[in-house]
């Protein structure tokens, strides 16, 4: 059998990630490999935690890149925040809710859910009752941004409410860092995780991770050691710590961490505000596309992500072959809906570099021809000048 080099197709990659990666952290992964504890190299980790701040808003000295996928960014915080015989109110709105309660099994403590209708957001009143009835709980986990339905939690609520109760905070940021206001330190959150491959525009593989004073405080006097030694941030922090000593504990994924630093440095580039800007406004053109075509959102607006869009999908449509279409004809990628969704909703991305208006037209023209040649019953030929108007 022979073999031969792996050339993929080039894809417009609009659904619930990864998203496009820019072509300057393209580059940047090809450059030339060193140590992971060259001193050169240990420069530019210190450039990437300070810009890694300043993307979650936040002084917290723990801040640092997990070198593995958003979900392990999501497991070092509870297998470093959690401890066996805990009790965790996790609220859940959706799949990855449910991926903290998971977490928070594993760890060999006891979980408390907190459920909301998927599409909707965590309802403050229900934790709090939950913190009521649960007195012993130490810590709050939620999903600030729902990747499986676009739906926005309001984090800074949550977590004040958390905090009285003398609770702890785990936020699921994945969706959200970059691409719609977050603010660490101002909502004074304990833990926080997100994924590159969303609205910074990097390849997947690393998970950005920030930890407060509390959540320091706390992992540093554990009863028990961290079940994971992979991620066990006692270990960890003597390699992300600050200066040049640095103890080995892994060999980092070097090359990809070229790549995230130079997300950073573009998302500094263009600022932390107009990025969000930048990803409200496509929101705003393909809603506008949408509606014009006669296609409702799942999620209400005053709860709806700019960067994910659950996009209802018209009676009668086989979802999964307009999909199979969009990808075999136009190169381009959309998601299906996630669990009871599936079948209901198309997940749609505007992230990092996809959000463009661009990519808005060229998904809203690729799908009103599909939708037409299907017979979908949609208002043809009105979405691409309709979302021209906001642009304009």
């Amino acid at each position: 059998m022979a073999f031969s080099s792996f050339h993929p197709p080039q894809r417009t990659l609009m659904g619930p990630g990864p998203s496009d990666v820019n072509p300057r952290i393209l580059e940047a992964m090809s450059r030339p490999t060193i140590g992971h504890l060259d001193p050169v190299f240990v420069g530019m980790m210190d450039e990437t935690k300070v810009m890694l701040q300043k993307a979650f808003m936040t002084k917290n000295e723990l801040t640092m890149p997990v070198s593995a996928p958003g979900s392990a960014g999501m497991e070092t915080c509870f297998v470093n925040m959690v401890e066996p015989g805990d009790t965790v109110i996790v609220c859940s709105n959706g799949v990855f809710g449910g991926r903290m309660k998971e977490n928070v099994t594993r760890c060999g403590a006891t979980a408390i859910m907190v459920e909301d209708d998927w599409g909707k957001p965590v309802d403050p009143q229900k934790l709090e009752d939950a913190l009521k009835t649960n007195p012993n709980a130490s810590t709050v986990a939620f999903v600030h941004a729902e990747t499986s339905t676009g739906a926005v939690s309001d984090a800074k609520t949550l977590v004040e409410i958390a905090h009285k109760y003398d609770c702890l905070t785990i936020v699921d940021a994945v969706t959200s860092l970059a691409g719609s206001p977050l603010k660490v330190d101002e909502w004074n959150i304990d833990a926080i995780y997100s994924g590159t491959q969303k609205c910074l525009s990097c390849t997947p593989g690393i998970s950005p991770v920030s930890f407060s004073k509390a959540a320091t405080t706390r992992i540093q006097n554990r009863k028990t050691p961290v079940q994971s030694w992979f991620m066990d941030l006692n270990l960890v922090m003597a390699y992300w710590g600050a200066g040049t000593q640095r103890a080995y504990h892994h060999t980092a994924p070097i090359n990809s961490l070229y790549a995230f630093h130079e997300s950073l440095v573009v998302l500094h580039e263009e600022g932390l505000e107009n990025s969000w800007a930048r990803h409200a406004k496509n929101h705003d053109g393909l809603k506008a596309g949408f509606e014009a075509m006669g296609l409702g959102f799942f999620v209400d607006e005053a709860s709806r992500l700019p960067q994910l869009n659950a996009v209802n999908i018209p009676e009668g449509v086989d979802e999964a072959a307009l999909r199979s279409t969009l990808l075999n004809s136009y190169n381009l990628e959309i998601g299906a809906g996630l669990g009871p969704m599936a079948g209901k909703i198309w997940r749609i991305g505007l992230m990092g570099h996809a959000s463009s208006e661009t990519n808005v037209l060229f998904c809203l023209g690729a799908m009103d021809a599909v939708l037409s040649d299907m017979g979908a019953k949609i208002d043809s030929g009105k979405a691409v000048s309709a979302a021209m108007k906001v642009f304009a």
